[in-house]
């Protein structure tokens, strides 16, 4: 007669145990830790702030800051920063982290005055899109170091005028300790108005309809106005502290519409400038957002 051996439950379960501790490639503690979804591929929905909503607290220690000064959200149209939306116009949209940690993360939306979802989302290289009725743009986990300056999606405003939009962001700088405490939550809200005839905003058009952009692909500024006068033409960029980064002489301008390009200093870091061109000590300014 074969003799059947029964071993009991919970002395399987810990033969298995130390298996997954002898093997060295596995720590139960961080498994079974609520710290175990650490959101490096972006955070739960609904933690942007916005009315109804948590914020990242929800997960991480501490409390939540303005962000103020923290978080800055451009839209872009065409290598130009707006403030307007064209009802179904696409945008892109740049979020940068002033302090830019060493370990960090978001989450944004956008609603309008019934704090509906305004417009749709479409990711990028570096971000994920998450919800259903509510979308919301979030880190992915190649892009929640320092080595990612910016975080970019698209978006496409709505269809019909909903009136001023509103997006909600909420950003993380965490400490990279592998736990939920000693991260700093910035939360900021960045409003957007419709536009009667034009996405194009924080540009200055003056009657020579001067407009520049910023063009990622080489760095460079790209701006066109029509002059009625030849002169002698200045260019002169101008951070928003109001210090002098880079000057040029383009020399002489051209009678009729003017278009040239000016490549920028490899160094200049990211940020809002203002363009200042000056013909015959004439000044023509506009507002670009260098993103690399």
């Amino acid at each position: 007669m074969k003799k059947h051996y029964i071993l009991p439950i919970s002395a399987v379960i810990f033969a298995g145990f130390l298996s997954f501790q002898k093997s060295g490639n596995f720590k139960i503690e961080k498994y079974f830790s609520k710290n175990g979804h650490l959101n490096a591929s972006g955070s739960p929905i609904g933690r942007t702030g916005a009315t109804g909503e948590q914020n990242c607290t929800g997960c991480h220690s501490g409390s939540a800051q303005s962000g103020a000064t923290e978080n800055t959200l451009v839209l872009i149209n065409n290598f130009t920063p707006v403030t307007t939306y064209l009802p179904g116009s696409t945008y892109s949209a740049t979020l940068t982290m002033a302090s830019n940690p060493a370990k960090k993360g978001f989450q944004a939306t956008a609603l309008d005055g019934t704090n509906t979802m305004a417009g749709t989302f479409v990711a990028s290289a570096n971000t994920a899109i998450s919800g259903t009725t509510r979308k919301y743009a979030n880190h992915k986990s190649t892009s929640n170091t320092s080595a990612v300056t910016s975080w970019l999606w698209s978006w496409t405003a709505p269809a019909t005028n909903v009136g001023d939009i509103t997006f909600y962001v909420a950003t993380n700088k965490t400490n990279s300790n592998n736990n939920d405490s000693g991260d700093i939550i910035y939360l900021s809200q960045h409003v957007i108005g419709v536009s009667a005839s034009s996405g194009i905003s924080e540009v200055e058009k003056q009657g020579n309809n001067f407009i520049a952009g910023y063009a990622p692909d080489n760095n460079s500024v790209i701006f066109n106005f029509n002059n009625l006068s030849a002169g002698d033409l200045f260019f002169n960029l101008v951070d928003m502290n109001g210090r002098s980064v880079f000057t040029y002489d383009l020399g002489a301008a051209q009678i009729g519409e003017n278009k040239q390009s000016i490549m920028l200093p490899v160094d200049l870091k990211n940020g809002m400038y203002v363009v200042n061109l000056f013909l015959n000590n004439r000044a023509m300014s506009a507002k670009i957002s260098v993103q690399k």
